[in-house]
């Protein structure tokens, strides 16, 4: 065979390549336009409606909705100097929560939400922020209250109260707050238990806290916990966890205790405290003298309430102490330690008489303790 056929024949194969890759392309580009014709219009499906919500939904939509603008986001502040301007500027110290207590632009929250700052910054439900001030801290109840400085400018809605009295375990309750600075957070559980006991700055013990099962983490502090008719019932406090975080476990200071205090926080700055007239003795002492329980009375104050009460302290001798008066229960209620009595005595009108309950020589006496004159 000549070069020029072989040639030739190498130019009709290339055609016939040529030719039969276009086909290829042209019946693929046929299919995809069947196949793309095939697929018509196309458009977001129809939304199904849901109707109402439960009532048990809507309920906590609702007072959600009432309470929120009653719930204030706090930023404690620090004065710092920068070490190359000499500049001084306030820097964020934490986060915590509070809420509007009157129409005066009183806010409560927890003493330690607040004890370290040197300034402290509120921020509203509608996004405005204002400066508050520390008008009046109860470190042994971990409470506090500030003013908003512009209040008179402002139209606040204080948060409704409700009572802590009756309240029982398995009821529904709704926590509002700040935690971990994400404002404005809702979250729901139960009263878990009653009664509890927590350990204050002073470490003093807080009694009659409630334990709820809400969601509380680090920034939920000072915030309100409410009850299903969106009343609040407590101050979320503290958590137990493991991790840092919510495990289920949060406790609230109790409103009754709340709104006792909180009117001597306004008008006061500090709490009424209760003058008993005699010195404690440590727990680990009652233990080393054979007392289980109760209140053992130390050093009697001359002429203070104690004394005038006929209460017996502790006296030394050449062989060692001797046991007085062990009081054991006031007003009919168990007083297992001083945090208790203080707690019921406190908890009384400044004129009001205790039936004290106290162990003397083995036998039971009862005693009765003015409290007039013995508070400050």
């Amino acid at each position: 065979m000549g070069g020029v056929q072989v040639e030739t024949m190498r130019k009709i194969a290339a055609i016939t390549l040529i030719l039969s890759a276009g086909l290829v392309i042209g019946w693929c580009s046929g299919q995809v336009g069947s196949l793309a014709s095939g697929r018509g219009a196309a458009a977001p499906r129809a939304v199904t409606p849901r109707g109402p919500l439960p009532a048990a939904e809507q309920a906590v939509v609702d007072r959600f909705k009432e309470a929120r603008s009653s719930v204030v986001y706090l930023t404690s502040l620090g004065y710092q100097q920068d070490f190359w301007s000499l500049d001084v500027q306030a820097v964020p110290l934490g986060t915590g929560s509070g809420f509007i207590w009157d129409a005066e632009g009183h806010i409560v929250t927890n003493f330690h939400v607040i004890q370290d700052a040197q300034e402290v910054e509120a921020a509203l439900a509608d996004g405005s922020r204002h400066k508050a001030r520390v008008i009046g801290v109860a470190p042994e109840k971990d409470l506090a209250v500030l003013r908003l400085q512009d209040a008179g400018a402002l139209k606040l809605r204080p948060i409704p109260l409700g009572s802590s009295a009756d309240l029982q375990v398995g009821q529904s309750v709704l926590a509002i707050g700040n935690p971990f600075g994400l404002d404005q957070t809702l979250t729901t559980g139960v009263v878990s238990a009653l009664g509890r006991e927590i350990q204050s700055a002073t470490r003093r013990r807080i009694t009659g806290v409630i334990q709820t099962d809400a969601a509380i983490n680090p920034g939920n502090s000072g915030g309100p916990l409410l009850d299903s008719a969106g009343r609040l019932i407590g101050i979320n406090t503290a958590i137990q966890s493991t991790s840092g975080s919510s495990a289920g476990i949060g406790f609230a200071v109790p409103v009754d205790t709340i709104n006792r205090i909180v009117p001597q926080l306004i008008s006061r700055g500090q709490p009424v405290r209760v003058d008993l007239g005699f010195d404690t003795i440590p727990d680990t002492w009652a233990a080393h003298m054979g007392v289980p329980s109760g209140v053992i009375v130390g050093r009697v104050v001359r002429g203070g309430a104690a004394d005038r009460a006929g209460l017996r302290g502790l006296t030394r001798t050449v062989r060692g102490y001797v046991l007085g008066d062990v009081i054991l229960a006031a007003n009919g209620v168990q007083v297992k330690d001083i945090d208790r009595l203080l707690d019921l005595a406190e908890a009384l009108p400044a004129d009001a008489r205790i039936q004290l309950e106290v162990l003397r020589d083995g036998r039971k006496v009862k005693l009765t303790l003015e409290l007039g004159g013995g508070r400050v």
